[in-house]
């Protein structure tokens, strides 16, 4: 569960309660996610969970039961907030708290509010129902709706002085929100598909034989179902593998902050692949035990060890 807000001196009292109810949405929303925050530092845990709040505002939005272009309207009038929050133009005693939290957030720290129009984008692009013929497509929106993100947490982790090869930060943070989308992808495919919407390539479906989709509990009749989710897997690990090059680029609690949220999310990865089919059957989950147990490897720095010193895969060929 994520800490109460601290009273500060420093900060008033709206923006204090516009900060606490953040925090609520973060920890009980961001099932995953919340063991990574709670290592922060009081500043930065705030601010991340003012992202993440608005985040889940916009994917609501998006997963909800209005009409498309009653949407496409309520996503365009968070577009405005994020202009006046660029502009300024958020006071501190507005009745919005994730504006209020978003404005001063941005002000204590350089977050790339650019990101987060681009989440727009990315949850307009499943208002559209848009398919994603290859895996360079589907990257387009995975960038969009977890790489944006990525760079965005980054402005509030920061780097640290001297960092060798720091200038490739923001391309590892984006390449690390592609690896914990596509675990996503995995996770959901039943669950999407209940909601009308594929995200895997369409022409990985096609190739290990799962274009009919994944509308039963079992896989589609004759297809290689678990070669499919196998083949994925893989790809993801690479994106991890190279993600994971972040790490060493920040302080230590932004450091566990980002392994433990990548940890809990490469673990769901081991899950799938041992037992592909449990995706059919829904949503596979880790307990909460372990989440807490990957989070305290995070702060040890044991995963990011690990991992960043493992070379990173060669892409994977597809089978003709």
């Amino acid at each position: 569960m994520i800490r109460t807000v601290e009273p500060d001196p420093h900060v008033s009292a709206p923006v204090l309660a516009a900060y606490s109810y953040c925090e609520a949405v973060t920890g009980q929303q961001a099932r995953n996610f919340a063991y990574g925050i709670r290592l922060l530092p009081t500043p930065k845990r705030r601010a991340l969970s003012a992202v993440y709040a608005f985040a889940r505002r916009v994917d609501d939005i998006g997963d909800g039961v209005l009409s498309p272009d009653v949407k496409v309207a309520r996503l365009e009038d968070t577009r405005a907030l994020i202009t006046r929050v660029r502009e300024g133009d958020v006071d501190e005693d507005e009745t919005d708290p994730v504006a209020v939290a978003l404005a001063h957030a941005g002000e204590q720290f350089p977050i790339p509010l650019g990101g987060l129009d681009e989440l727009v984008d990315g949850v307009l692009m499943d208002v559209r129902g848009e398919v994603y013929e290859t895996w360079d497509d589907l990257k387009v929106y995975c960038r969009c709706v977890a790489g944006a993100i990525g760079r965005v947490s980054l402005g509030v982790f920061g780097t640290e002085p001297g960092a060798r090869g720091v200038e490739r930060a923001s391309e590892y943070a984006d390449t690390l929100g592609l690896a914990l989308q596509l675990t996503n992808i995995l996770r959901d495919v039943r669950e999407d598909a209940l909601g009308g919407r594929t995200y895997l390539p369409a022409d990985d479906l096609a190739k290990f034989g799962c274009s009919a989709g994944f509308g039963q509990p079992v896989p589609p009749p004759d297809s290689d179902f678990a070669g499919l989710i196998h083949f994925e897997v893989r790809r993801a690990r690479t994106l991890f593998a190279e993600g994971y090059r972040l790490l060493p680029m920040l302080d230590r609690r932004s450091g566990a902050c980002v392994a433990a949220m990548a940890g809990i999310y490469r673990r769901l990865l081991d899950r799938i692949e041992r037992e592909p089919e449990a995706v059919l059957r829904g949503r596979v989950s880790l307990p909460g035990r372990e989440k807490a147990y990957v989070a305290v490897r995070g702060l040890s720095g044991l995963d990011a060890r690990h991992v960043s010193r493992r070379p990173v895969s060669r892409p994977v060929r597809r089978r003709s």
